[in-house]
């Protein structure tokens, strides 16, 4: 009797924890239903309302402050001051590369927070993110997917039989888009993966087969696994910081790892679309899937703005090329007996050099030689370079496409502002007269190093994002100072915090242009 009791008291127990649990169990799943309707619904206000340059502007200005926020509150061997570390922050998470700092101040963690910025603020990186919200859009327009119920519930339509079968294929293409928008997904994350994961064994590799440069790191006390995944980053993101004070200038020998460096270079940036073009065509010859073919056929009905046709693609790389060459003649034909400038360098060691410099005129900013040397003509062709956006082609496109020559590119910009009358060099031209005014008793001071174009270099260097620079010479001083130091660091290091603040807008204005000149920013 007790015995049966026993079982129904714990029968009873048991339904009513089930109970229990299944009533918890479905007010979770409440609770998280309302949170994702809430988080949707937000997302879907905040993308359609909130125009892409602010919201860009807010992504870059949240990590920007926080990554200076944590550096304040880091100990250092010599504490740089807080406009100092905000501007590294800008300049690493903006691609900038703009240094007022000596890079050797920072710890291995710090290096680390620094290599994250450069990678979440990579354009391709960045382009993923964007992609992943433009399948966010599209999932939150899909079009009726049950048409029968749908028809059923609004009888006053009076939708036909062929109504119905086009509004399937739609639905069928919709869904065919969304698919192959992961596909791309998957493929961009595998083409980011890859080439980093490469990269920092190739230059690893060979930091720990080379004494001579291995030992460069020891005696800097930078570990070579930090080195190699920052140098990396930063060069596949086409930012130019590097753990060393003197940017490449202490491995201007090795040319292997210039050699390493310089197709990271190109795959990140100017000829990311070429070979996204490349791995896409292989995996859809090798798996022959229909997102795939989709993706080679209606590229740009998927919002991704980085893949392009292939002609298109084909036209900016020979662009890319082309200016690689024409930089490397004139560099050559200018510089090549330069003693100061290829001090203890062979003949194959120079071409190296060079290309390497050359190539990173673009965008990336690794510097193998001492900008303020190089002659005033090779100078200005490095302003030209540095002025040119990422995606500028010599060749004009057919087939219906837009043209993406250097004059088109500059003019469609203009002609789609909305708010903006300005021209990109009006802006240039205001930023440099701002900064010549802050710095005018530097400019009357000390007239060789704060020379107007000096000044121009450096704002150039910051609005394309490269951060080329023509330092900071003692030597050059009108009046000599025995206090005066030469550093590593860029010329806008001894700015004056004025100075440095117009750099910073420079830098995001640079970053943000493109997004500005579409008419998004009032």
């Amino acid at each position: 009797m007790k015995l049966a009791m026993i079982r129904t008291s714990a029968k009873k127990l048991q339904f009513l924890l089930e109970r229990l649990c299944t009533r918890v169990l479905n007010t979770f799943k409440f609770f998280k239903y309302l949170l994702r309707s809430f988080f949707d619904h937000l997302m879907f206000l905040f993308l359609h309302y909130v125009p892409p340059f602010w919201t860009h502007l807010l992504y870059f200005t949240f990590f920007s402050v926080s990554a200076f926020l944590f550096f304040k509150s880091s100990s250092y061997s010599s504490r740089p001051r807080d406009i100092d570390l905000f501007f590294t922050a800008v300049s690493a998470i903006s691609l900038s590369s703009m240094s007022t700092v000596e890079m050797e101040v920072f710890s291995h963690f710090q290096l680390l927070i620094l290599t994250f910025l450069m990678l979440i603020g990579g354009e391709v990186f960045l382009s993923l993110v964007k992609l992943q919200i433009s399948k966010f859009e599209k999932k939150h327009t899909f079009p009726v997917t049950s048409l029968s119920e749908y028809s059923a519930s609004n009888p006053e339509l009076g939708l036909t039989e062929q109504d119905m079968t086009n509004t399937f294929e739609k639905s069928a293409e919709d869904r065919l888009r969304i698919s192959s928008i992961n596909c791309l997904s998957y493929s961009i994350v595998a083409y980011l993966l890859a080439t980093h994961m490469i990269s920092s064994f190739m230059i690893s590799f060979y930091m720990e087969s080379v004494p001579s440069a291995k030992q460069v790191l020891t005696q800097k006390g930078i570990k070579v696994s930090l080195f190699s995944v920052f140098a990396a980053i930063s060069s596949f993101a086409n930012c130019g910081f590097l753990p060393t004070n003197e940017s490449m200038m202490v491995f201007k020998k090795n040319t292997t790892l210039l050699l390493i460096l310089i197709p990271q270079c190109l795959v990140g940036s100017t000829l990311y679309p070429f070979f996204l073009q490349l791995l896409l065509s292989f995996l859809n010859t090798v798996t022959k899937r229909p997102e795939l073919e989709y993706i080679s056929k209606h590229y740009n009905k998927l919002g991704y703005t980085n893949l392009m046709s292939r002609r298109k693609s084909c036209s900016i790389a020979a662009t890319v090329v082309g200016f690689v060459m024409i930089q490397f003649v004139i560099f050559a034909a200018m510089e090549w007996n330069n003693k100061g400038l290829f001090e203890g360098l062979d003949s194959y060691e120079k071409m190296v050099a060079i290309l390497f410099q050359v190539t990173n005129t673009r965008h990336t900013g690794e510097s193998v030689f001492d900008i303020s040397t190089i002659s005033p003509a090779v100078l200005a062709l490095f302003v030209a370079m540095m002025y040119l956006p990422p995606y500028a082609s010599l060749l004009s496109v057919k087939n219906g496409e837009k043209s993406s020559t250097i004059v088109d590119a500059t003019a469609s910009r203009r002609t789609k502002r909305k708010y903006v009358q300005l021209s990109e060099l009006a802006y240039l031209a205001i930023f440099t007269i701002l900064i010549c005014i802050s710095e005018r008793k530097s400019i009357k001071e000390d007239p060789l190093n704060f020379s107007v174009f000096n000044i121009i270099f450096e704002v150039i260097s910051a609005y394309g994002n490269v951060g080329f620079t023509m330092g900071y010479s003692c030597g050059r001083r009108i009046k000599s100072d025995e206090s005066c130091k030469d550093a590593y660091y860029g010329f806008a290091g001894r700015w004056s915090d004025s100075g440095k603040g117009i750099l910073i807008l420079v830098m995001l204005f640079g970053r943000l242009k493109s997004l500005f000149y579409k008419g998004s920013a009032p």
